[in-house]
């Protein structure tokens, strides 16, 4: 009723919407709850602390972060207004496995034909490589 008060009367939207005009003029003057109070001091925590970890905390860090800051708070209620703030943590990718195991022809022909020693000093050279899964950046370890 208070974005349409500038196109219609208030006596008209009370009667479509059947309600008493008395009723809307004590809402407008009512103070806010006590739940809505508290819902949005915790909206701005989250908000601020989701900030603070650039973004990257979900729920059960922001939990932490609300609890040690003194809120009394659930699990679930931090992530439902998480989602209702379109606020995610962001996830570790899954690891996947590059290697392929059991087909023959995925591997390139053997160039040394398993002779390793032929006499001379550098003549043969070896390499491997492999990925070493860590919990910040990928990291690829090569031998030769």
């Amino acid at each position: 009723m208070r974005v349409e008060k500038s196109n219609f009367t208030i006596v008209r939207m009370a009667r479509l919407l059947e309600v008493a005009r008395s009723g809307y003029y004590a809402w407008l003057g009512r103070a806010p709850s006590k739940r809505a109070v508290r819902q949005e001091r915790i909206e701005q925590k989250i908000s601020w602390f989701h900030g603070e970890s650039d973004e990257v905390s979900g729920s059960p860090n922001i939990l932490a972060d609300l609890r040690e800051d003194g809120e009394i708070i659930s699990r679930k209620t931090v992530a439902k207004t998480m989602r209702r703030l379109g606020l995610r943590g962001i996830c570790p990718k899954r690891w996947r496995t590059t290697t392929i195991i059991g087909h023959a022809d995925a591997y390139p022909a053997d160039a040394a034909k398993r002779q390793w020693d032929v006499g001379a000093l550098n003549q043969i050279w070896v390499g491997d490589i492999t990925y070493l899964r860590t919990s910040w950046i990928p990291a690829v370890v090569a031998t030769v």
